[in-house]
């Protein structure tokens, strides 16, 4: 059994794994990772077990450590033989080196990307080098803390409560498993890089929450769900889900939201901005999407404003998704289809959405894009009132045998108005009108 402490070498600070039975039941040994300082001695990481893609229920690898400076990696798959190795985002810019089974490659920077071998991206290793913690405080009157070990909720309790003004620090080397709730409350922080599984982070009503660093394993129901909230920061935030309604991160009647540095591998959408829901209420407005990876398993990687209060009609403005990779989209159900999507439902206006500088990486089953207003009867009261002012600009696609991107309005009083298409490539060939299916009540369409 490894030793509960590992002294951190300068530049690298490795956690410890779980104890006791937990080290067994969260262990995936289709992989042996090893990392080092340049020179320094070769050290072991733990590789979580992590569960993907509700088509068929699968198991694929985790590992997280921190660095403050460059590193070497070495990957070993354990089972079969190994003819290629990828390692994705393209952008990240890691080059890997096999020898053998085993793939070597350097980390100059913190860096998420997906190690894979032979092209199987569903027994894949995830590999999260997160940039090195300042030191966090362990103790005080405002401070929560989840140290070293397995945190289970008190018997009787349905979440940890966390009330105004207090720093919830997860330790690296901590595995709470619970849900994190945060309502009715303002001033929150939960730092740390340490593991919430099961459940995830439940924001109601609650003002100025900043959630930087934490990984989440295997919820029941969304990763992230954040209603009716203002001044919302994610920062450096890792998820993975599998089952029906795993959404990674919603938000719903929320404003003045930042997103950076994620990466979501999820069995729904990754990330939904809608209107009111359940007991949200209230408009959408001004969310900064930038800098994340995105891998919808199932559905949208990116879904805006299928749900809304129809008889109070809401507005979602002022979104802009900038420099995201997008590593794959999955999703039988056309109705359902889109890297980018606006399903434009409840009476909800849906105006000045920026997507710019995406890159996607792979579409299995899906679309480019998904552009429209519509009357979804399963989960919607009503049509959309219309989408205004959408600009798509540098987006990629390295290309492949999907279906052709959608543009459609509801009715005259429920269209489509100002969609910007900008330098948008498929296979290196910029898209043409002529490549999208342009429906009724479409205006002002502009494909430059």
């Amino acid at each position: 059994m490894p030793s509960a402490a590992q002294a951190p070498d300068a530049g690298l600070h490795i956690h410890a794994p779980p104890q006791g039975g937990a080290f067994y039941s969260h262990l995936n040994d289709d992989f042996t990772v090893r990392v080092r300082v340049p020179g320094g001695a070769w050290r072991d990481l733990y590789e979580y077990n992590v569960r993907i893609d509700s088509d068929q229920k699968q198991n694929a690898s985790m590992v997280s450590f921190d660095i403050g400076g460059p590193v070497e990696v070495a990957v070993k798959k354990n089972n079969g033989d190994v003819r290629r190795v990828q390692v994705r985002p393209d952008s990240a810019g890691v080059r890997a080196r096999l020898v053998g089974n085993t793939a070597y490659f350097r980390l100059d920077r913190p860096t998420k990307v997906s190690v894979e071998f032979d092209g199987d991206r569903l027994h894949n290793l995830h590999l999260f080098a997160n940039p090195i913690e300042s030191d966090l405080p362990t103790s005080g009157p405002d401070v929560i803390y989840f140290g070293p070990g397995v945190h289970k909720l008190p018997a009787g309790q349905e979440s940890f409560r966390i009330p105004s003004n207090k720093t919830v620090v997860i330790s690296g080397d901590a595995l709470v498993q619970g849900m994190i709730e945060i309502r009715d409350a303002e001033n929150v922080r939960i730092v740390g890089h340490g593991i919430i599984e099961e459940k995830g982070l439940l924001i109601v009503r609650a003002r100025n929450v900043t959630i930087d660093g934490p990984i989440i394993l295997n919820p029941k129901h969304y990763s992230v769900q954040c209603g009716q909230s203002t001044g919302l920061t994610i920062r450096e935030l890792k998820a993975f889900s599998v089952g029906s309604w795993t959404d990674g991160i919603d938000l719903m009647s929320c404003s003045d939201v930042v997103v950076d540095k994620v990466f979501l591998r999820n069995s729904d959408d990754a990330i939904a901005i809608y209107g009111g829901r359940w007991d949200y209420r209230g408009d959408s407005r001004n969310h900064r999407i930038t800098d994340s990876i995105l891998w919808a398993d199932i559905a949208h990687p990116i879904n805006i404003g299928l749900h809304g209060m129809p008889d109070s009609p809401e507005v979602i403005e002022n979104v802009v998704f900038r420099n995201i990779d997008v590593l794959g989209h999955d999703e039988d159900d056309r109705n359902y289809q889109g890297v980018m999507a606006i399903s434009n439902g409840d009476n909800i206006r849906v105006r000045d959405i920026t997507f710019e500088d995406i890159r996607v990486d792979d579409i299995q089953e899906g679309m480019l894009f998904n552009l429209r207003v519509v009357f979804n009867e399963k989960y919607s009261h009503a049509p959309g009132a219309g989408i205004e002012n959408i600009h798509l600009r540098n987006i990629r696609f390295k290309g492949g045998d999907v279906n052709r991107s959608v543009i459609a309005g509801y009715s005259q009083t429920r269209g489509v108005r100002g969609v910007t298409l900008e330098k948008v490539r498929i296979a290196g060939k910029r898209l043409k009108r002529a490549d999208i299916d342009v429906g009724p009540f479409v205006e002002g369409l502009v494909v430059r």
